[in-house]
């Protein structure tokens, strides 16, 4: 009996040691320090694509003959631009010949036959080639919002290599595109009294370089 007593003893006097020499804690929950995390310098970022605005967008030209000139606008008809680190990486706009119009002649009768005339086969054979193109190849961006712009232009389905300056904008969800654009409408085979192709033409030479003023405003989708 004695000898169970003294076993005893020792039993508890070990877990008494034993429990004291582990500190309690204040909670079992496992507590993790919160780490910082840099940001990934080389994370990809996500491209925003813009939506041209056909009823906010212009396109005015003006063409030039030996007595004078002609202006107008036409319409655009479909676009987008897409815009990564606020930098401009690709486009494209469609223009739509049909839509042709004058604005330098008042008398509505001479205003008819011109912009007939300018939809015929003459020049922009708009029933044949309703649609009018540019796509962008490069926009190297010289500063701020100032580009040179190389891209395709297909007119009459005829396509030749354009390049310009362009200012081009973004601000919130709104980009705007402006330029002008000078074209050598032989090179898409509308030759109508172009002096390089008819002879003895007179006053009645019309040039071959005309400009488009482009004024594009486009809307983040």
């Amino acid at each position: 009996m004695k000898l169970i007593l003294t076993l005893s003893a020792i039993t508890a006097t070990s877990l008494l040691v034993f429990t004291g020499a582990v500190k309690p804690t204040t909670s079992n929950k496992t507590v993790l320090s919160a780490k910082k995390v840099a940001p990934d310098k080389g994370a990809v970022v996500k491209a925003l694509v813009f939506k041209v605005d056909n009823e906010g967008s212009k396109l005015t030209w003006l063409a030039k003959k030996a007595t004078g000139e002609h202006s107008g606008s036409v319409k655009v008809s479909n676009g987008s631009f897409t815009v990564e680190n606020n930098t401009l990486k690709a486009g494209s706009f469609d223009i739509d010949t049909r839509t042709i119009t004058n604005a330098d002649l008042t008398d509505e009768s001479a205003n008819a036959k011109l912009v007939g005339h300018l939809k015929s086969e003459d020049f922009f054979s708009a029933e044949k080639f309703p649609k009018a193109n540019f796509v962008i190849i490069s926009a190297t961006k010289t500063t701020g919002s100032q580009y040179n712009v190389k891209g395709k232009l297909t007119i009459k389905g005829i396509t030749n290599e354009v390049s310009f300056p362009a200012t081009i904008a973004v601000n919130g969800k709104k980009l705007t595109a402006n330029a002008k654009i000078t074209i050598d409408r032989t090179k898409y085979d509308i030759k109508f009294r172009s002096k390089n192709f008819f002879e003895n033409l007179g006053d009645k030479v019309i040039y071959d370089d005309f400009d488009i003023d482009v004024a594009l405003v486009a809307n983040a989708q």
